[in-house]
């Protein structure tokens, strides 16, 4: 594998976006990275990264590509706005062999079929698809064609994703992202490092698969979470009426059916959601 060159070789990130004119475009959810140390250490998240594969959605002018390459990462970035093509282009003539970008948009992107192993997911979503992509990882066959991701979301988002059982954040959302994974809020990011700086704080998450529980198809999963949130501040017995087996299935397993979702833990929805399948 080449030698990545140092990072002094590369001009300026600011540089780079100045030259081609890559303003943030708020229609695509952008807000741009530039500082080293702070993309340094979200690519640091994963864990040594030398000779892995990752996969990257939304580089835009490449600022975290280059904290990954740097970490001696190959990457594979997809890409929507092609305005940025140029700019990641010059990049990967600075890392011969290590970038690979691919135009288009990730919702419709098969990733999967782009690695021959299994890659990490290192990303600063664009904030517009970012939980959109994150279900989609998160619902694919299991174990996942993924080794871990590395997302940036709103801390709204973050905190939902890491949320437990009696927490305002707790929902839909976390139980998918906890019920055969384990979800971590890696590290907080003010606004102010971005540019143009977000509304919003934000937060890198990290992700890592874990063995499945038996017996519990996602789908089920999906089905009496999507009732059970749906009506969050109904109880039990009537935001999961509709949904055969469920109230027998509360019975069987012991949960109180006057309690609502939000104090349901994630292990006693996959004890409903196992039984429910299996009626």
């Amino acid at each position: 594998m080449t030698e990545a060159p140092a990072g002094g070789k590369l001009p300026p990130l600011r540089e780079v976006i100045a030259r081609y004119g890559l303003n943030a475009s708020k229609a695509l959810g952008q807000n741009f990275l530039f500082d080293g140390q702070l993309l340094a250490r979200i690519a640091a998240v994963p864990g040594d990264l030398h000779g892995a594969e990752v996969l990257e959605v939304g580089p835009g002018p490449g600022g975290l590509t280059r904290a990954l390459l740097a970490a001696g990462a190959s990457v594979t970035a997809i890409e929507r706005d092609r305005r940025c093509i140029p700019a990641l282009a010059e990049l990967g003539e600075a890392y011969p062999g290590r970038l690979r970008v691919i135009e288009g948009d990730a919702l419709e992107v098969d990733a999967p079929s782009l690695f021959a192993g299994r890659p990490h997911i290192v990303s600063n979503l664009p904030y517009n698809v970012g939980t959109a992509l994150l279900v989609g990882w998160l619902t694919a066959d299991w174990q996942p064609w993924w080794q871990s991701c590395t997302l940036m979301f709103q801390k709204e988002v973050a905190e939902r994703i890491v949320a437990s059982a009696n927490d305002d954040a707790y929902g839909r959302l976390a139980v998918l992202s906890q019920w055969r994974s384990s979800a971590r809020i890696a590290m907080p990011v003010h606004r102010s490092a971005f540019t143009p700086p977000p509304k919003v704080m934000s937060a890198v998450v990290h992700i890592v698969p874990c063995a499945a529980p038996e017996g519990v198809a996602v789908r089920v999963l999906e089905r009496i979470t999507a009732a059970a949130f749906g009506q969050r501040r109904k109880m039990l017995r009537q935001s999961l009426k509709g949904v055969p087996g469920a109230l027998a299935g509360l019975e069987q397993i012991g949960i109180d059916p006057t309690r609502r979702a939000e104090t349901v833990s994630v292990a006693e929805f996959v004890a409903l959601a196992r039984v429910v399948g299996e009626g």
